[in-house]
């Protein structure tokens, strides 16, 4: 029997009880499909500086280098918002993609018929989207030298560099071209190229290599007019690649289209090594603990998991269809109730998908 090994990253807010419907499901559906999964479970953000005083301990980061995957649900809590940067949960998630040199983060978008009713937006706008954001996550602003603050003449000045090598964009470029070869043919890169030279470089760079890729088609979005046209026409996209920045703002506005960012799924991945894959939803501290969470994003994020990580595909469909089942049977977490629907809670849907798989 094949074997996995899973680290398990609960950490914080509403974390712990998405991570226990989502493991519950992984169990049966392994069994189920022939393989075994072996999960450990260690510490991260606000959960680790309880512990150990550092949001990503040093025994995380090996026991998540070792594995074959690593599935976490959320970190953060504004208890910690008063420590210093270095020392908050945000940095320990940061460190970790850096630690597995992880440069690619998928976002898929994809509309849910029997959802189509929970979004903000008109049906007839929304109905057929299926897009994929393609993220840069290792670079660009968030990582760049120098940073920092000064004081000088009497002022405070606080600065941040973005910055890309032609290296980093031709990297997250190739992952996007070939998701594009795989999909609809479409890659729309996102920049601010009319003011910065960082993205006039990017653009180049995704000019230079779109030769090498005759099946695709390619086009340029300004960032400010990519963030409108999501909202006004979001089925001209297929393949979105843009940087960190952008691509941080950019995929939580289009997870927003499906009504819940409590649906999206995430996976970063490197070169190689262990992808990190993750729901797109923050630890939503306000409802810890009350069994309120919607588990969707990270059942979801299980089976991008299952597919990309493991290469157990089978599996991965299996959760996807008990996800979309229990959907069509009009089960409901709170933030995607309405008429006519049942209401229920995170362990409650938990059990409708364990029914469902």
């Amino acid at each position: 029997m094949v074997q996995h090994r899973v680290v398990l990253l609960s950490g914080d807010g509403i974390g712990p009880e998405i991570t226990a419907v989502a493991r519950r499901l992984l169990e049966v559906v392994s069994e189920r499909h022939g393989f075994s999964l072996t999960f450990d479970e260690q510490l991260i953000g606000g959960a680790a500086i309880d512990v150990t005083g550092e949001p990503l301990p040093s025994t995380t980061l090996e026991a998540c280098q070792a594995a074959d995957a690593v599935l976490l649900a959320a970190i953060g809590s504004p208890r910690f918002d008063s420590l210093p940067r270095d020392k908050r949960p945000e940095t320990g998630l940061l460190a970790l993609r850096s630690g597995l040199k992880l440069f690619a983060n998928l976002r898929p978008v994809k509309i849910v018929p029997s959802l189509i009713e929970a979004s903000t937006l008109r049906p007839e706008v929304i109905e057929g989207v299926d897009l994929m954001v393609v993220r840069e996550l290792t670079g660009g602003i968030y990582f760049g030298q120098p940073k920092g603050r000064i004081e000088a003449d009497g002022d405070v000045r606080g600065f941040n560099t973005m910055t890309y090598s032609g290296s980093e964009i031709d990297r997250i470029a190739k992952v996007a071209f070939e998701l594009a070869t795989e999909r609809q043919g479409h890659l729309c890169s996102v920049d601010k190229a009319n003011v910065l030279d960082v993205s006039q470089l990017w653009r180049d760079r995704v000019d230079a290599m779109a030769s090498g890729y005759g099946g695709v088609e390619v086009s340029h979005m300004y960032v400010d007019n990519a963030a409108m046209q999501l909202v006004r026409d979001p089925r001209q996209f297929d393949v979105l690649l843009t940087g960190n920045l952008f691509g941080d703002i950019l995929s939580d506005e289009a997870a927003m289209l499906t009504g819940s960012i409590g649906m999206l799924p995430s996976a970063s991945l490197g070169s190689d090594g262990p992808g990190l894959f993750e729901p797109v939803h923050g630890s939503a501290p306000d409802i810890a603990g009350q069994d309120k969470a919607n588990p969707m994003a990270m059942v979801l994020s299980a089976a991008m998991m299952l597919r990309i990580g493991l290469k157990q595909s089978a599996a991965a469909a299996a959760l996807e269809q008990a996800v979309d089942r229990v959907l069509a049977e009009g089960f409901r977490t709170g933030d995607l109730l309405s008429e006519g629907c049942t209401a229920v809670g995170c362990s409650a849907m938990g059990e409708q998908l364990l029914k469902a798989l």
